[in-house]
């Protein structure tokens, strides 16, 4: 459920700078670099599909940058449960850093801490009144920091869209779990609701922050809380389990993401609770009643089958649904500097503006 490690939206590797319009390689030490170097000058544009049978081919740019996603080292870090107990120790003795980075100019910044945790607030400079808000919610296996990449996209929706973005930084696992995530989020997420009126509020999460997002309004639902006006889920995380008998080919050819690592990571978001509990893998949740819901997903991506199924789930409950599931598309694809990205990202600012 849990991927990516170390969840840049998977470009965060501290290798691309600037938008990701033009990305720009700053390690050519690395054997990847000319690969990075000549996506700039790949051929792009493929219109979004609804499911892989309908899709044209996917861009050279795209395959590019899968082909260098499989030289980086994501997937070995998710190839065992010890890899993942390891990261985790590191980062408890180091902590990675969550302060904004890369947003561009035009943009103010508050830092505020609601329900003990640090939420940022990014604004037009220009000026906010009415302007509409999206709560996001970053990924990286409930194990990882929000990274230079979500700031990155978090800056081009302020800046693009004229969106108020609200950003908890939500603790992480083992030391937050599951049971104190989802009703934390939620609150803040109420209190936004409340504050500036459920049409006016857009979640936006990518892959755990997705899962979270889907959880967290699951809770409001079942506490009689008014839903956001829509859902746009990137790569959702929806099932720690990991449990489909397909997901054992479909790991073979995900360059991100593998099997055993993402176990962990749920495990230790789970905590107390069963890998199977709401709370950790929403798609055993109910769908009645939530906010009407846009996803995003690739057929390289080893969750895209719960992105599948999620949506069939959410359909068969009433919920309006967009799947937008892309061929040979990575986990995280709506995030990378690719035309199907871009095109991703068009797709999210139109609905958030």
């Amino acid at each position: 459920m849990l991927a990516l490690y170390p969840h840049v939206a998977a470009v965060d590797t501290s290798l691309f700078v600037a938008h990701t319009e033009s990305p720009v390689w700053r390690r050519p030490d690395m054997s990847v670099a000319k690969i990075a170097s000549a996506f700039q000058f790949c051929p792009g544009g493929r219109l979004l599909g609804m499911r892989p049978s309908g899709d044209p081919a996917p861009s050279l740019q795209s395959r590019c940058f899968n082909a260098l996603l499989r030289q980086l080292p994501f997937k070995k870090h998710l190839a065992s449960a010890e890899a993942v107990q390891a990261h985790v120790q590191k980062l408890a003795l180091q902590p990675a850093s969550y302060e904004p980075t890369g947003l561009g100019r035009g943009v103010e910044v508050t830092l505020t801490k609601m329900g003990g945790w640090p939420v940022y607030y990014t604004a037009p400079s220009s000026g906010h009144e009415g302007c509409n808000h999206v709560m996001f919610l970053h990924g990286g296996g409930f194990i990882n920091e929000i990274v230079p990449a979500h700031w990155r996209f978090v800056g081009q929706m302020t800046r693009k869209a004229r969106v108020v973005c609200v950003v908890p930084i939500y603790p992480l696992a083992p030391r937050a779990t599951a049971k104190d995530l989802v009703p934390t989020t939620a609150e803040l997420l109420r209190m936004l609701l409340e504050d500036v009126g459920p049409a006016k509020v857009t979640v936006v999460g990518n892959s755990a922050g997705a899962g979270l997002a889907l959880a967290a309004c699951q809770w409001l639902r079942d506490r009689g809380h008014r839903q956001p006006g829509r859902l746009m889920l990137i790569s959702p995380a929806a099932d720690a389990s990991v449990s489909r008998p397909e997901q054992v080919e479909i790991a073979g050819r995900d360059p991100i993401q593998d099997i055993p690592g993402i176990l962990e990571a749920g495990r230790l978001y789970a905590g107390e609770l069963d890998v199977g509990h709401p709370f950790v893998s929403p798609l055993n949740g109910a769908f009645r009643s939530l906010a009407p819901m846009t996803i995003f997903s690739g057929t390289r991506d080893l969750l895209y089958p719960d992105s599948v199924d999620l949506a069939e789930r959410a359909r068969a409950a009433g919920v309006p649904v967009e799947l937008h599931l892309l061929r040979d598309q990575p986990h995280n694809f709506a995030l990378m500097p690719t035309p199907e990205g871009r095109q991703a990202r068009a797709i999210i600012l139109r609905a958030v503006a």
